[in-house]
């Protein structure tokens, strides 16, 4: 299977979780050792923390005609005016092909459409390449810590356009 597929992005139903397990676990296994055991389970999830993020948020995957996903993002809304994201992962074999940047619109642009105006997430320091990404799609490190299983979560922010509103060039 190579990236350059054909796939589309679309919310993701209860019955994409298998895939979606899959994909997390593309994603992270080359970090397992240098997760905690209690940070690595709550990044590639189980079935029952899936169903649960399926409910509570809006996930989306990027998936090819055959099925595979490839790639997922979850949104949801936090508080009045902000939303947060979280699981942001791309197969491996997958990445540098546009998947992450098109998953990240579509939940950027959905937590606009549903009101929000500041958008953030936690990676930890040793994503140095999604750290990367993020910072090229406008995050700033908000200046906020916490922990994540004994881990340090790094807290990065954007605020985003309001709809209609032009978006600032990337290098500005």
């Amino acid at each position: 299977m190579t990236a350059t597929e054909k796939h589309s992005i679309r919310r993701a139903t209860a019955a994409d979780a298998d895939g979606i397990l899959s994909c997390l676990l593309a994603a992270f296994r080359a970090y397992r050792e240098r997760y905690t055991p209690k940070a690595f389970s709550d990044t590639v999830l189980d079935r029952a923390k899936l169903g649960r993020r399926l409910d509570e948020m809006t996930v989306f995957i990027a998936v090819t005609d055959e099925g595979v996903v490839l790639g997922t993002i979850a949104c949801e809304i936090v508080a009045v005016g902000e939303g947060r994201l979280r699981g942001m992962a791309v197969r491996p074999a997958s990445q540098g092909y546009g998947i992450a940047q098109q998953l990240l619109a579509w939940a950027e642009r959905t937590l606009r459409e549903q009101g929000c105006s500041r958008v953030t997430l936690g990676t930890t320091e040793l994503l140095e390449r999604a750290r990367g990404f993020y910072e090229k799609s406008g995050y700033r490190l908000s200046g906020r810590t916490s922990d994540f299983y004994g881990m340090k979560l790094l807290e990065y922010e954007k605020m985003l356009p309001r709809s209609g509103e032009r978006k600032p060039d990337a290098g500005a």
